[in-house]
């Protein structure tokens, strides 16, 4: 699986501690905030694959602003929203607004990791279609060249063989006059 770098933001200090050392154990990048506002700074500062938030925190900035923040700043980063049962119908809402998944409280780190594999191909996926769309581009690109280049050529090649044509039609001078000429023409 992809080491992903991940933000976990949550107000509780257990869950959040939890959750950075078994993603961390498992070889992912991971920061912490223990609010939205944290949160905000640090996806200002960072770019994340995943960011792993409480649905329900205190202020102002609470899990939906975290999913919006995030978004607006960065469309790639996938948001999974965690969430008691209570607010199961405001995580559906938010997965609507862009989340990728919702986990329910308390969490299931089996289910957590094969969410984050299932991110984790995703975007390995779409890094593998950008680059052969990059490929893509640049061989369609030299085709182009190689196109443009060939007609050049047979553009040249035809005036040639039209001036030895005429050259050769030519009845004012000598054959061997008209073969040295020719040659002369062929050979520029």
């Amino acid at each position: 699986m992809l080491n992903l770098s991940i933000l976990v933001v949550d107000d509780d200090p257990v869950i959040r501690r939890l959750l950075e050392q078994r993603l961390k154990k498992a070889n992912h990048s991971v920061h912490v905030a223990e609010d939205g506002y944290v949160a905000e700074k640090l996806l200002e500062q960072n770019t994340y694959n995943v960011v792993l938030t409480d649905l329900m925190m205190p202020g102002e900035i609470g899990g939906i602003e975290v999913l919006e923040i995030a978004k607006e700043l960065n469309h790639q980063t996938e948001v999974v929203l965690i969430t008691a049962h209570s607010s199961i119908d405001t995580a559906v809402e938010a997965m609507k607004k862009g989340a990728n998944d919702y986990l329910e409280k308390p969490i299931n780190f089996d289910e957590l990791f094969l969410r984050l594999e299932k991110i984790a191909n995703m975007q390995s996926i779409l890094e593998s279609a950008r680059d052969l769309q990059e490929a893509f581009t640049a061989t369609e690109n030299q085709a182009a060249s190689t196109i443009q280049n060939l007609e050049i050529q047979t553009a040249h090649l035809q005036e040639t063989l039209d001036t030895v044509e005429g050259l050769m039609r030519n009845e004012e001078i000598t054959d061997d006059e008209k073969v040295l000429q020719a040659i002369d023409i062929i050979t520029r």
